[in-house]
């Protein structure tokens, strides 16, 4: 009600726009501990002011936060009554492929249940692949989450999947490899269609591979774990070159001891100390 009485319609996202829509036999299925929606570019900024005058304010206390692309840090009301905390997002997608999928996008055929305007199904399923091929970079795992699998066996209910990610380029074949992933973990479902390609024989062979053998698994997380975190450290360090917002996020975390060691236990060069 504050947004809408100042103008800015937000669109729901992920658990909460699934639950708004209808998507599970029992909403007991779904826990959402975040309330995720979108809005544009142009009112992102007056949303977040809004809502911290309404007395929000951002989940984890730290004097600078981690310049996020996508959304704004988690914002929390407390006053009792608010139970999850909120995302504000103007982004979808990182940033290396923000013009496949996006606000202007996703704004041509969002659906209104109950004057509260969510995706279509084909865009809340390619935002279920994405969040974990893409955002948490399951593609370069070979992982799946069974929770976005699930979402995603229900939404093929609803909606083609193969023509759901047909919309994109860059992106499609990591989303059609988790369509196969997903199809061979929840049991050959014919909902589920997808793209038989080579590329896409050899990432099921991958999980397969990665599934049977947990030392190998253990190596190749580890292994992309710390590639991961040299290309988002050498992405930040570039960035703050010429972004000020940058800039002071990695001047405040390079002098913050405490973070220093939580990076080097996180990479596997030092080992956590447990009793202090």
């Amino acid at each position: 009600t504050l947004l809408r009485n100042n103008d800015i319609t937000p669109i729901f996202l992920k658990g909460t726009g699934n639950l708004v829509e209808g998507l599970y036999p029992d909403i007991a299925e779904r826990m959402v501990g975040d309330i995720d929606f979108i809005v544009s570019k142009e009112e992102y900024y007056k949303t977040v002011e809004l809502l911290k005058k309404d007395g929000y304010d951002t989940v984890l206390k730290e004097k600078y936060h981690h310049p996020h692309f996508r959304h704004y840090p988690r914002l929390y009301k407390k006053d009792g009554i608010s139970i999850a905390a909120i995302e504000i997002h103007k982004e979808l997608i990182i940033e290396k492929y923000a013009s496949d999928f996006n606000y202007d996008l996703i704004i041509k055929d969002v659906q209104c249940i109950n004057d509260v305007y969510v995706l279509s199904y084909a865009n809340q399923l390619n935002l279920t692949i994405i969040a974990n091929q893409i955002n948490d970079h399951g593609s370069c795992y070979k992982s799946i989450s069974l929770r976005n699998g699930y979402d995603v066996f229900l939404l093929s209910k609803r909606t083609n999947t193969k023509k759901a990610i047909a919309i994109f380029d860059k992106i499609q074949k990591s989303l059609n490899n988790f369509l196969v992933i997903c199809n061979e973990a929840l049991g050959i479902i014919g909902s589920i269609v997808y793209y038989n390609t080579e590329e896409s024989m050899t990432y099921i062979n991958m999980f397969y591979e990665y599934l049977d053998n947990d030392s190998l698994r253990k190596r190749h997380i580890k292994n992309i774990s710390r590639k991961l975190f040299l290309e988002k450290r050498i992405m930040v360090i570039v960035k703050s070159f010429y972004n000020k917002e940058y800039r002071q996020w990695l001047l405040f975390k390079v002098t913050d001891k405490n973070w220093q060691q939580q990076k080097l236990v996180q990479l596997g060069f030092k080992k956590e100390n447990k009793y202090f």
